[in-house]
């Protein structure tokens, strides 16, 4: 029961920060592509900040809890539906394109900041639930920064493919765009399969440590500095 009810105050503190991540993330992509001429997400109600309307059963609830009850509340990965967006009516659709994906990390940026400075003032502030907010502000810090991270890699349909794709010379750009239905399965192979093959072979295939985990680690360890956090 205790080992029940440690994992349940884990998931608890984790629960906000995963949420608002998420949703200001997926918003925000619509709200700049709103502002540069494309209104598909501002008409199918994703500028807003209700996490229902970003939320994919599976990717958003189902494959995150079964990640963390799987690992005693050591891993999680998920995502959100997708924010549609026409490229071809942005006002300059291969600039845009890159503030469109932009935005999605640039908020998680910002809130990682807003969160770590939150963190902060903690020791200011008096009440019980101190140790409670102090872990959801902390856990807000990690999973902005990593999910900032991680959709920064350039790799279609992540964020960071479409900056790619958007300044890359058009040689190079065009090939590129041609992996995005594929996109979403080099992920999963790169996240689970490679190092599942890499434990039965004896060889280091984590490619995530390096890709992701280790600059994740640096700006948020940047951050903390930042706002006076050792």
């Amino acid at each position: 029961m205790d080992d029940m009810g440690g994992l349940a105050y884990q998931i608890s503190t984790w629960i906000l920060p995963a949420l608002t991540a998420i949703t200001l993330h997926e918003a925000a992509h619509g709200f700049v592509a709103w502002h540069l001429g494309d209104d598909t997400a501002k008409r199918l109600g994703r500028v807003t900040f209700n996490p229902l309307r970003h939320v994919d059963p599976f990717g958003t609830v189902i494959l995150p809890a079964m990640l963390l009850l799987a690992s005693g509340g050591r891993l999680m990965f998920g995502f959100a539906k997708p924010v549609p967006v026409d490229f071809r009516r942005l006002n300059r659709p291969r600039r845009d394109m890159v503030l469109v994906a932009a935005a999605g990390p640039g908020i998680n940026i910002a809130m990682a900041v807003c969160a770590a400075v939150g963190l902060a003032l903690i020791p200011a502030l008096p009440g019980p639930a101190l140790e409670w907010l102090g872990f959801n502000f902390l856990n807000a810090v990690w999973l902005n920064v990593l999910l900032a991270v991680f959709n920064m890699l350039p790799l279609p349909p992540l964020d960071g493919g479409r900056v790619a794709v958007g300044l890359l010379p058009r040689a190079i750009a065009v090939p590129l765009s041609r992996l995005e239905p594929y996109g979403f399965l080099i992920i999963l192979a790169v996240v689970f399969v490679l190092p599942m093959l890499g434990h039965g072979l004896g060889v280091d295939l984590g490619v995530m440590q390096w890709l992701v985990v280790g600059p994740t680690t640096w700006v948020v360890q940047l951050i903390f500095s930042l706002v006076g956090l050792s």
